[in-house]
């Protein structure tokens, strides 16, 4: 709990480095180079702070659908086969953007199953009560919905899948399940959430893994119920800071 381990250090430029130049619209490498060779930074015109006024979203683009029954559980490890990128003035769409990317994009009604470890329940019901808001109905197994039920949220009981049905794969395979929000129970998933998972994979159903993200993608539905999003070019956010070293 109280050590800290360093898995790596590398010493080179990582994928974040072209990220943060398209998102600022300053080739950040070119001008590291031209530094390394002798120029100041003032000399290349990149002494003011950049503060964008726009969001930008990386999302991790997973093969999971191609490797049935691996664990999909995110961790340390390099897992992930390329990215997308969002952008938008509102963090929402930004987001949104990157869900329609990376697939499946996120709904926008529909049935949501949520079930969530012991911890994460408290956090739960405020995004159950978002959810609700928005127009989903709400499935749980017996723990999460009897907390959500104590906290006002009624939601649909499913059983777990070894006792009985229906319970949520037959929802999934029915196509009666718009989104799935399960955070693993431990360092070694129950053999339920792996089925669920790779399951909603397989369907193309959005799933979150965590609470953060299932926060950030209560956002998007929330700005995608309010207006769809555009497509711009990514110069139309950053044409002022454009620069030309």
């Amino acid at each position: 709990g109280d050590q800290l381990f360093v898995l790596e250090v590398n010493p080179r430029a990582s994928r974040t480095v072209p990220f943060v130049s398209k998102a600022i619209g300053m080739p950040l490498a070119k001008i590291a180079a031209k530094v390394m060779t002798g120029k100041t930074l003032q000399e290349l015109g990149f002494t003011e702070e950049m503060s964008p006024k726009h969001w930008c979203i990386k999302e991790a683009v997973f093969p999971f659908v191609r490797f049935p029954g691996s664990t999909i559980r995110l961790g340390p490890e390099m897992r992930s086969t390329g990215e997308v990128m969002g952008m938008d003035e509102d963090f929402g769409v930004a987001f949104a953007k990157t869900q329609a990317a990376a697939k499946p994009s996120l709904p926008v009604g529909g049935n949501v199953f949520l079930s969530v470890k012991d911890q994460d329940k408290p956090k739960a019901v405020e995004l159950a009560k978002k959810l609700v808001k928005l127009g989903f109905q709400i499935y749980s197994t017996s723990g999460t919905a009897d907390n959500l039920k104590e906290n006002g949220i009624e939601a649909k009981k499913l059983f777990r899948i070894a006792e009985g049905r229906p319970n949520v794969l037959d929802l999934i395979k029915n196509g009666e399940m718009q989104m799935i929000i399960n955070t693993p129970s431990g360092m070694v998933p129950r053999k339920d959430e792996n089925h669920i998972r790779s399951q909603a994979y397989l369907h193309n159903i959005c799933i979150m893994t965590t609470l953060t993200g299932a926060t950030a993608a209560v956002a998007g539905i929330e700005a995608l119920k309010e207006k769809d999003f555009e497509v711009r070019s990514v110069q139309s956010y950053v044409r002022k800071n454009v620069a030309t070293v």
